[in-house]
This record gives structure tokens, sequence and C-alpha cells, in this order.
């Protein structure tokens, strides 16, 4: 069983935990980005994203969950978003293996290399499919409860990163 880190916050006289975590903004080739169709929740789009393990840096565990949720290690780490970002699980939400608040996550920005090829049929499908896009074209209505966080982060790495599309 994975060990995840977990990060204790306290919200006025609530603590709140967070689990720490991972998450990935991917370009393709052309500079578009890449949004994931999710296999739990088709209507919900989304990025790679996953756990931090005990031991394992922020930089470690995105290599390791873009080869888990997309099959490929065919890229380069080219931004990093300064600080990490939190998000609450709506209420009622649960997981069959761990009980937290929401998640504290790391964002990296990605770019494929030319030759990548994305598998989202892997041993255990986060993903159904996946399609490029402009950022002037993002629907943020279609993250659900993480759409502030993910507005926050594309604007950012849009406006460090002149040349995506």
């Amino acid at each position: 069983m994975l060990k995840l880190i977990k990060e204790k916050v306290y919200k006025g006289a609530e603590m709140k935990t967070y689990r720490k975590n991972t998450a990935a903004i991917i370009l393709n080739a052309e500079n578009e980005i890449l949004l994931f169709q999710r296999a739990d929740l088709p209507q919900v789009w989304g990025f790679p994203q996953g756990g931090i393990e005990k031991g394992e840096s922020a930089e470690q565990a995105i290599v390791r969950e873009l080869e888990e949720e997309i099959g490929t290690h065919a890229f380069d780490i080219v931004g990093k978003y300064p600080e990490y970002l939190r998000y609450d699980f709506p209420e009622g939400m649960t997981f069959p293996d761990w009980n937290y608040d929401g998640q504290e996550q790391q964002y990296f920005l990605i770019r494929l290399h030319p030759e990548a090829l994305i598998n989202v049929k892997t041993e255990h499908p986060e993903f159904i499919s996946y399609k490029p896009v402009c950022f002037a074209a993002i629907d943020f209505n279609v993250f659900s409860f993480k759409a502030d966080v993910y507005r926050k982060v594309l604007t950012y790495f849009k406006k460090e990163f002149k040349e995506i599309k």
C-alpha cells in the first residue's frame, strides 16, 4: 500500500487534512493544452495527477504518475507553479483507500516530446480519452469543483509561457 503524505491545516476551529499531490498541465508539440476525460466521471475533464509518496519529491511523483496514467515518459518538465494550491472535496465525496478533506497540489507544465505516444488504456485507467485545446477555448465548467484552481494555474502558465496557444 502506498504511504501518502498528509498536511494538516486549521481552518477556523476546524482541522482539515489535505493529501499532498502533484498534477500536470500538458502541452503537445503544437503548444495546445491536453484535456483528459475522466473514466469514473465521463462528464468531467481534467489533468493527470496523483499523490506524492513518502520519500518522493513532487518532480519524481509527476514522472511516475504520467507513466501510470498516460503511459509515457517522453516529456520535459518546463515549468512549475510557484506554490502548492489547495482545494476541498465536495461534501459527501469519499474514497475507498483514504480519507482527506481535499488535496494540496504542486502543478507542473509538461511539454511532450514530438514522438511521445499517449496511452490512456493503462493497467488502472483514470482517463478514457483526451483532446488538445487552445487556452481561449477552455470551458472551465467541465472541471467541476477544481475549476478555480485550474483557472489559476492555467492563467499563470499562459502568462509565463507565451507560446501556449
